[in-house]
């Protein structure tokens, strides 16, 4: 029988998904089993890496995070936050502690993170106050999107799924494991962020594991999307590394000792800045008589537009630093110019081992629709 096209393409699409997700599978379960490309006891075999493990908290005292984690908040400074917005967080210091300032919003790492072990301790208001999900609520969300609660459980009712330790509105903890407000609590997160096919379908979903005081309180558990009040969204594509949030609800929730450890080959650091650092580079360049280079801004990331005499190619960029940008499909890395006023008035190309350099056309010059 002949298949309209109509069903061809269905039929192709279908095949597409199948191979895709079996793929992926296939790949799931290599992970799994000990690599065949290793004999068993190989003494040529690559060691695993050395890390200085860290010390454990007390009631006083925040413990020692291991020697590779990245420390987000260390009880000095809020150098490695924002508000989501990339403007200067409003949430303040005291005593060692990180503390949400009511209507103040949410606030957000500037470096992005996707397969992670993440390390946080906070604590409920004393004294306690309000009801339910009114009572020392803050969250932890991994990738802006995917909320652990943060919530004064102790001797306090609510919702199953929105207890201290839930992943929120999906699954409740396998227990209570709260301690008093006023008291340090930690969280211990493993987190494995979802797979996207090129064509942006959801091939594995996020997965969680979460220790509460110590307390296995979600054990590897599947999520069907983002998390959020009152619904169940579903999965929409995302870039593999987004930057963490911590959650404005109203109460002074503290928080000390974040640090956080990248798995699954995280590769290079990659940031996120707030669009006003973003748009000082949007325009165009040229390098020499053959190459132009348009950077326009797309939401929170730029993209490179590059075009000689017969090629036109374009690129998102991941920033590095507010002023080295890179690639992930290519080698290259872009570093913009400031002149003495603070405008950007050029920048130098890294790709492929060569080194260019480019000028910033004048505004006039400007044609976004090319």
């Amino acid at each position: 029988m002949k298949c309209t096209s109509s069903t061809g393409a269905v039929l192709s699409n279908a095949h597409a998904r199948f191979t895709a997700v079996w793929a992926l599978g296939f790949q799931l379960i290599a992970l799994a089993q000990p690599d065949p490309s290793w004999k068993i006891h190989d003494t040529t075999r690559p060691r695993p890496p050395v890390v200085e493990p860290g010390t454990p908290s007390t009631p006083e005292q925040p413990g020692k995070p291991p020697s590779d984690a990245i420390v987000l908040f260390d009880g000095k400074d809020l150098s490695a936050w924002c508000s989501l917005d990339g403007s200067v967080p409003k949430w303040v210091v005291r005593e060692g502690s990180l503390e949400c300032v009511k209507d103040s919003g949410y606030v957000r790492t500037l470096q992005n993170f996707g397969d992670c072990q993440l390390h946080v301790e906070w604590a409920a208001p004393v004294p306690a106050k309000g009801q339910g999900q009114g009572r020392g609520n803050s969250g932890v969300f991994l990738m802006g999107l995917y909320e652990v609660q943060v919530l004064d459980s102790y001797g306090s009712a609510t919702y199953a799924d929105g207890h201290a330790g839930a992943i929120y509105a999906q699954h409740p903890p396998l227990a209570n494991a709260s301690l008093p407000p006023g008291q340090w609590q930690t969280y211990d997160i493993i987190f494995t962020r979802p797979r996207f096919s090129e064509t942006e379908e959801m091939l594995s979903p996020a997965r969680v594991t979460v220790l509460h005081n110590g307390v296995l309180v979600q054990n590897h558990a599947e999520l069907s999307g983002p998390t959020g009040w009152m619904k169940r969204a579903p999965y929409r594509a995302h870039a593999d590394k987004l930057p963490l949030s911590l959650q404005d609800h109203g109460n002074p929730v503290r928080y000390r000792n974040i640090w956080i450890r990248e798995l699954s080959g995280a590769g290079q650091r990659e940031f996120t800045y707030s669009t006003n650092i973003l748009d000082r580079y949007v325009g165009k360049y040229r390098s020499g008589d053959d190459l132009s280079v348009t950077i326009a801004r797309a939401e929170s990331q730029l993209k490179a537009r590059f075009q000689s005499p017969g090629r036109d190619n374009a690129f998102f960029l991941f920033a590095e630093s507010p002023t080295v940008f890179f690639m992930k499909s290519v080698e290259a890395r872009l570093v913009f110019q400031t002149n003495a006023a603070g405008v950007t008035d050029g920048m130098t190309l890294h790709i492929g081992g060569e080194r260019r350099e480019a000028k910033r056309l004048p505004k006039r010059a400007n044609d976004f629709a090319n």
